[in-house]
């Protein structure tokens, strides 16, 4: 196949625009007829904040995601970014009214729940999500809004919708500007909103877009009053684009900056004899700038200029570099992840020296029972047999070829606690007696079995020397 074949096999695969899937006509009606803000679109929006605030206020996944789905606030977003393309006037006003209304009802609703709820969260993870959009938002909404616009453009639709619906979130960040707004937390109110405002705009855009591509038909010229100008389409999407392409690239420098802040602090943990426990990135001005908080002595010079060096690298420049130095920061119970490390480490360390000491000292105390038993018994020998002038004993080591040895490491791993619990009464034990002269056999035999006795010892190997052997 030539390259020219290729190439047209390509365009055919992604060309929609003889899809007989496509039903324009249902698409549009469905579209114009879904983002009207009245009978159970009402009732469906209440349910929608009510669960979503819910979901918020418990930090439950699972309940959040339900709001999402339920949720009626992306309808207008798509009718305003299809009547846009389509250069109708009244669908965009229609939509824009609705979705401002929607938006102001979510908003309030919210806050009421979250004014009049007992329940606050230490850790809100969940409405914290909501607060830092990043460049991946951008993405998602985007092509949220291409798989969205696609599925309403089919006649046979399926789940993607509800798909689009979770991915991108709506409702969820207009409830945390409602519990900004209960708590006067400005980093929750705009930080929601910014995250929404985006959200929105790219799904509008990718509908716009898509809408083109379709190639959906204009509003007639003879549809007076329904027509929007040229120039007014361009301004709007000027309005749309630009403040999109700005969120974009300053998302796109926030979250590389604050990569690059991670990775310095990955690997500089101190600015010459002071710690850095803790940091802080603020993206609030026009230029984000990175805190870092120390415990110890003051830097000198010399170590801060070689600490900008160090961020210059990181690609952080020194002016967006803050110093917080305390001498007794690190003594105020201050919890970052590096002192608790520390201490974590330390307490682990010190767990297993202990542990050691204490096998030692077992160690120590059965040798020192084994010495004071073995004396005994070679008093008590001498004090039954007046012939015997002196006794060794002790432990030995026999080396063989054992059945045990001898089975295959399966049966061997079976057997082995059964061995550990015996090894101690099956140890050889030996006995060296030294006399004049020496001890009939049947004293030899009488003695064996009062030493398996008392000293618990399964085998005992008796050897005499006389005093011409030494």
């Amino acid at each position: 196949m030539t390259l020219k074949g290729i190439k047209n096999k390509l365009l055919r695969l992604v060309s929609m625009s003889g899809d007989v899937e496509l039903d324009r006509e249902g698409a549009s009606e469905t579209i114009r007829s879904g983002f009207r803000f009245q009978g159970a679109n009402v009732f469906i929006l209440a349910c929608a904040i009510v669960i979503a605030s819910v979901g918020l206020n418990v930090n439950s996944i699972p309940v959040i995601i339900g709001a999402m789905l339920i949720s009626p606030v992306m309808a207008p977003i798509l009718g305003f970014g299809f009547g846009l393309a389509v250069q109708d006037n009244h669908l965009v006003k229609d939509a824009l009214k609705n979705f401002l209304i929607m938006v102001g009802i979510s908003i309030g609703a919210s806050f009421l729940f979250f004014l009049l709820s007992p329940l606050r969260l230490v850790n809100p993870t969940e409405l914290l999500a909501r607060t830092n959009p990043t460049i991946y938002d951008v993405v998602i909404a985007l092509f949220g809004g291409f798989a969205g616009i696609l599925e309403q453009s089919r006649k046979k639709k399926g789940t993607v919708i509800s798909g689009v619906a979770i991915a991108t979130a709506l409702m969820p960040p207009l409830c945390t500007v409602g519990y900004g707004l209960s708590i006067l937390n400005a980093k929750y109110i705009f930080g929601a909103l910014y995250l929404f405002i985006i959200n929105s705009i790219f799904i509008a855009l990718a509908t716009f877009i898509v809408t083109k591509y379709l190639k959906y038909p204009v509003i007639s010229e003879r549809e007076s009053g329904r027509r929007i100008p040229k120039r007014t389409v361009a301004l709007l999407l000027m309005i749309v684009i630009v403040p999109s392409i700005f969120s974009a690239v300053k998302i796109v420098r926030d979250s590389n900056f604050s990569r690059h802040v991670q990775q310095m602090m990955d690997e500089q943990k101190t600015i010459g004899s002071s710690v850095i426990y803790d940091y802080q990135t603020d993206f609030s001005s026009r230029k984000a700038t990175a805190k870092f908080f120390l415990a110890g002595p003051k830097p000198s010079d010399a170590d801060l200029l070689l600490f900008y060096n160090t961020a210059e690298r990181y690609g952080i420049p020194k002016e967006q570099v803050e110093i917080s130095a305390s001498p007794t920061a690190g003594l105020q119970g201050i919890e970052s992840d590096m002192i608790r490390d520390y201490y974590q480490n330390s307490e682990k360390r010190l767990a297993q020296l202990t542990d050691s000491i204490s096998r030692l000292n077992s160690a120590i105390e059965g040798f020192r029972s084994k010495n004071s038993t073995a004396a005994s018994v070679a008093r008590e020998i001498m004090a039954q047999y007046t012939t015997v002038a002196k006794v060794t004993l002790g432990s030995t080591l026999s080396i063989g070829a054992t059945p045990a040895q001898r089975a295959t490491p399966a049966d061997s791993a079976k057997a082995a606690p059964a061995a550990d619990s015996a090894s101690a009464a099956s140890e050889p034990y030996l006995i060296l007696l030294h006399s004049a002269t020496p001890l009939p056999q049947a004293d030899i035999s009488r003695l064996s079995q009062w030493l398996k006795v008392r000293l618990g010892k399964e085998q005992i190997t008796i050897i005499q020397t006389t005093a011409a052997n030494n």
